[in-house]
């Protein structure tokens, strides 16, 4: 056979085209307050708890109470993604490839929206009739996690798990309000490893069955890698966890911020939500464009109902 004979081999291509690992838009929008907003900025309003006042006598006057009012801000963040699929590229790949690209706009603008929903849970809302109070997740909402002994910090555990939930049942949040708890591969893992959680006669969670922990302790728990890092060294006591002093310490480099909240205490305000058009530029010699975007803000609505959790991987 002539050695020329390569000249003759051909190449094939597949007509598919294949996303590499990625999440596939939002995880946490469908676990906290969904809202829609027609402004830049929009303001909620908070009734707080009131005290009833004992009666002492027959025919006494009537008693006149404050009912404390307050409100939060949400504004509105746009996103856009924008591409183009030329037609000589068409003509090159075999393939068309516009579906695809809003596909991965769609995810995209999803994950967005989780770093909102994140963002907001542990940073900075602003409160005040002109919303212009900044108000932080206080000291007494972060616990790091904790075995008891350890200094230098641990992984999430069942000790940490049961001191979250204290936080919920002090503040008296309401039971029925799902409570949902964001973690990392790390913490995850971490929680295999415990046998209050994977033994089925302690708690009816059969977590290595599907390699996760669905709920526990009335949590649910999502797995999500957009958790992030803590800004400083985290000091915190040994015997309970609590941060701001004591001998622990959880480096910066090793921390992840994850976090417990019951749903209503975060919301999601939409303005726009996610919308995608495929359109023909004439201006771009006639190439297609795909385009996506959204309009979408987040806010902590009540401290009580967010805890930041400081795990050591």
């Amino acid at each position: 056979m002539s050695v020329q004979i390569t000249e003759a081999f051909v190449k094939q291509y597949s007509a598919n085209v294949f996303h590499l690992s990625q999440q596939k838009g939002s995880k946490l929008r469908p676990l906290v307050r969904n809202e829609s907003q027609q402004s830049k900025a929009s303001f909620w309003d908070r009734i707080g708890a009131v005290v009833a006042q004992k009666k002492v006598s027959r025919h006494a006057d009537t008693p006149k109470m404050d009912t404390p009012h307050s409100r939060r801000r949400v504004t509105l963040s746009d996103y856009e993604y924008a591409d183009l699929v030329d037609n000589e590229d068409k003509i090159r790949m075999l393939i068309s490839p516009e579906s695809e690209y809003a596909v991965a706009a769609m995810w995209a603008l999803g994950r967005a929206m989780d770093d909102e929903i994140i963002a907001a849970a542990l940073g900075t809302a602003y409160a005040g009739e002109e919303g212009s109070t900044a108000v932080v997740l206080p000291t007494t909402q972060k616990v790091a996690a904790h075995d008891g002994t350890t200094t230098t910090g641990v992984n999430l555990n069942v000790r940490t798990l049961r001191k979250v939930k204290e936080k919920f049942d002090a503040n008296d949040v309401d039971e029925s309000i799902s409570r949902h708890f964001a973690i990392g591969s790390s913490q995850l893992q971490s929680l295999l490893g415990q046998t209050e959680v994977t033994n089925s006669d302690y708690a009816a969670v059969k977590a290595l069955v599907m390699g996760e922990v669905n709920t526990f302790m009335g949590f649910n728990f999502v797995r999500t890698e957009r958790l992030p890092r803590s800004a400083a060294n985290v000091t915190y006591t040994v015997t309970n966890g609590l941060t701001g002093a004591g001998t622990g310490t959880i480096t910066a480099a090793n921390s992840r911020r994850c976090i417990a909240w019951a749903q209503d205490g975060i919301i999601l305000s939409v303005g726009e939500d996610i919308k995608a058009r495929i359109s023909e530029r004439d201006d771009k010699s006639y190439s297609m464009q795909v385009y996506a975007c959204m309009g979408v803000g987040s806010a902590r609505i009540e401290e009580e109902k967010v805890v930041e959790v400081i795990c050591s991987e």
